[in-house]
């Protein structure tokens, strides 16, 4: 993923099960946090881009899944780098990886899509601003 934003979890009690291992959960919640980090490196602050009643258009998550390979404990550190993985007319759809700091082995990985609905809840089209804002940041990360 050589257009990876790079974020970074602490894993909190609260994100464990009774043994101390990270609740599945848990990944969906990070893979949210990191679209919101995506979001604000791409210059949208998440709460002009999730609901903006303003331009009258939502980003909704519609669908999300993980796998996950090796189990994180509480008080690890890891990174979730983040892309996109495609564009669709009306949809985002971003891909997730799960990293130890500096290691390869994939921890877990995920993928989530957000539709642009109007104030109708209706799909509609990805707004321009938004689409080109991502394309920028995947430009910026892609130069390094």
């Amino acid at each position: 993923m050589s257009r990876a934003h790079k974020s970074f979890v602490t894993v909190r009690f609260g994100d464990t099960d009774p043994y101390g291992i990270v609740y599945f959960v848990s990944y969906f919640r990070y893979m949210h946090r990191a679209i919101e980090e995506f979001l604000r490196a791409a210059d949208m602050p998440p709460d002009t881009v999730f609901r903006n009643r303003e331009e009258g258009f939502g980003l909704p998550i519609v669908s999300a899944k993980a796998d996950f390979r090796v189990p994180a404990k509480y008080g690890d550190s890891f990174e979730v780098r983040t892309s996109v993985k495609r564009y669709g007319k009306k949809s985002v759809t971003f891909d997730f990886t799960f990293h130890a700091p500096g290691e390869e082995p994939v921890l877990a990985d995920g993928e989530a899509t957000i539709v642009a609905i109007g104030s109708d809840w209706q799909p509609i089209e990805l707004p321009s601003r938004v689409r080109n804002s991502l394309k920028n940041l995947e430009a910026r990360l892609a130069e390094g």
